[in-house]
């Protein structure tokens, strides 16, 4: 599986992701006029949202629901705010998803054991592990014995665009 490392600040206490956490994943993810569906912590990808001119539901998702459209990219913390399975969690992610969708999941990079539990959970839902992205608080330079910072491992499915709705 590849990794790609985001020379990107770490989150503030509290908070899911960066602001420039969240513009790389708006500005990657998705198209303009995509529907995101923002299940993180914090203001930093409603502004990314906004700004990149891409929709998203404006009232807290997490608190009124995901809306009946599909939608291009949806972002979560982990352990997600959702009631219910990790299966559970994922499969009604990949009944959100339009084809070629992604989920992207951000977990502070401390805990060895939960990329895994996602990435299983998410497979037996019906999804395809994409890429796994670190967020580093520096970028890595060719040929240094210096190791990274890293802050965030963000696991990004999709649902595949062979599939009908």
């Amino acid at each position: 599986m590849p990794i790609t490392v985001w020379p990107v600040p770490a989150p503030r206490r509290g908070d899911t992701m960066s602001t420039a956490m969240g513009v790389r994943l708006v500005h990657n993810l998705t198209h303009p006029c995509d529907l995101v569906v923002d299940l993180a912590r914090g203001p930093h990808l409603a502004r990314a949202i906004i700004n990149a001119h891409r929709r998203s539901h404006l009232q807290d998702a997490r608190v009124v629901g995901w809306g009946a459209e599909a939608a291009a990219l949806i972002v979560t913390g982990w352990p997600a705010d959702e009631t219910g399975s990790p299966v559970g969690f994922f499969g009604r992610c990949r009944d959100r998803l339009l084809p070629g969708g992604c989920v992207a999941v951000l977990l502070p990079h401390r805990d060895l054991v939960a990329p895994v539990d996602v990435v299983i959970a998410a497979k037996q839902a019906g999804l395809a592990y994409l890429q796994h992205v670190v967020g580093s608080d520096r970028t890595p330079r060719p040929g240094s014995a210096a190791q990274l910072d890293i802050h965030t491992d963000v696991l990004i499915f999709t649902r595949s665009t062979g599939e009908g709705r």
